[in-house]
């Protein structure tokens, strides 16, 4: 019997999504192992999403008919109940065999008991040919890869920084934190703007580590101490730290950007509300469509220590409770072909997750309009820390940016979430073994 840990997640709302889980189960034959018989369970988070559910069709569809051995049953769930219909299966112990994941949680899903490491070796495309942020990885074992991964950027209208004298940057020579700063200022000054930068403050979740850590990081600091991930305290409440939160708060006092954005970021950018904005490669084809050669994209600030943008989207996995892992890793395997890292890349504009996939998509080559995005993944992207604490991570650090945006004492806010985290690890002992 695999082995079930209470994770870090805190399985609120998970008794509510029991009820969705055992209905689900039941369609699946409700085996407590992923498998029923040659028939292999597949759960994904995309009901919402049909261009990025077509593409898993295919393959499953694809696989199906190149064997007779396993049959792969699909079922789809709205990404907004997925993690707590996973965690609701995982007690019940009515895991499916074969399961996406977001890369953040792969850590926490590994040591939670409800993941298997997999073997992927003979695939098509070696994992050493992917972006490294889309391979899960956790305590030396490989849990998950995914097809795809997002960059962040900055968007701006070439004409408008040039209009007021601030210089393009590039990837060899990106904006400095001064040059940022003044860049701000004097589209404030301006009075075309009333906010000039536009951040995505509006959001929640995880948007919150993934967009803002990486600047945080590149002042220095981090969410937690990664040598050994065993305390928060001096790091995310570290001086460093704490200079990102007092510039991140100035943003607002000074008029620079909006407390809470509204509800269409890049359409606020698009239509000239805003001059500079914090935004995902997922706009890219949007923005370019609309601004056309006028569209800078361009690379994260340098805030002293490097440029820097968040790495990992969602994975394949294969659950611990699966009775039928040969069949679940040959869907693995059958699923690592150019073919399909580029049929992900075109439905959903997001980045290729191989060189020869970038290749064959339109705009991603080298040269192409959105290459510098996949460069941009390949130089900046940091994966948020790879512990089991990393949910709880996520939010408590929501928390105390967005209290920082409300007004709170910095130095309080990140005091803290350090100590809320470290209370976590001590309560969880630390997520040894």
């Amino acid at each position: 019997m695999f082995r079930i840990r209470r994770l870090a997640l805190a399985s609120v709302a998970a008794a509510a999504a029991t009820a969705l889980v055992a209905g689900c189960a039941t369609g699946s034959g409700g085996s407590s192992s992923g498998a029923s018989g040659d028939t292999i369970t597949l759960w994904t988070h995309n009901a919402g999403n049909s261009a990025e559910l077509d593409v898993v069709k295919k393959i499953i569809n694809d696989f199906n008919g190149s064997q007779s051995t396993y049959k792969v049953k699909l079922q789809a769930f709205p990404q907004s109940d997925y993690n707590n219909s996973v965690v609701a299966a995982a007690s019940a112990h009515k895991l499916p065999c074969l399961m996406d994941v977001d890369g953040p949680n792969v850590a926490n899903w590994a040591w939670g008991g409800y993941l298997s490491p997999i073997d992927v070796s003979g695939s098509q495309v070696p994992l050493s040919d992917q972006l490294a942020s889309t391979v899960g990885r956790y305590n030396g074992k490989v849990y998950g890869f995914g097809f795809y991964d997002v960059a962040l950027t900055f968007f701006a209208r070439k004409s408008v920084l040039t209009k007021y004298g601030i210089r393009i940057p590039t990837i060899d020579k990106p904006w400095t934190k001064n040059e940022f700063d003044s860049a701000l200022a004097k589209l404030k000054k301006s009075g075309k703007f009333q906010y000039p930068l536009e951040m995505g403050t509006g959001g929640s979740g995880e948007w919150w580590p993934y967009a803002y850590s990486p600047q945080l990081e590149s002042f220095g600091g981090d969410l937690i101490n990664r040598d050994g991930y065993k305390s928060a305290s001096g790091t995310l409440d570290g001086k460093n730290s704490l200079a990102w939160a007092t510039w991140f708060r100035s943003l607002v006092t000074k008029g620079f950007m909006a407390k809470k954005s509204g509800a269409s970021p890049n359409d606020d950018f698009l239509n000239g509300k805003s001059a500079i904005q914090w935004d995902g490669s997922w706009d890219a084809a949007k923005s370019a469509k609309k601004l056309g050669d006028d569209l800078a994209i361009i690379p994260p600030v340098d805030f002293g220590n490097g440029p820097k943008i968040g790495g990992a989207s969602w994975q394949w996995a294969m659950s611990s409770s699966c009775s039928n892992k040969a069949g679940a890793q040959a869907w693995l395997k059958f699923s690592r072909q150019t073919r399909y890292f580029v049929d992900y890349a075109k439905a959903t504009g997001t980045l290729p997750g191989t060189e020869a996939a970038a290749k064959q998509v339109d705009g991603y080559q080298a040269g192409g309009q959105f290459n510098v995005l996949v460069q941009f993944a390949r130089k900046y992207a940091e994966v948020r820390p790879v512990t089991p604490a990393y949910p709880y991570i996520s939010t408590v650090f929501e928390k105390a940016a967005e209290d920082i945006l409300a007004g709170a004492d910095p130095k309080s806010a990140l005091g803290q979430a350090a100590k809320d985290i470290d209370n976590n690890l001590k309560t969880n002992n630390y997520y040894a073994g």
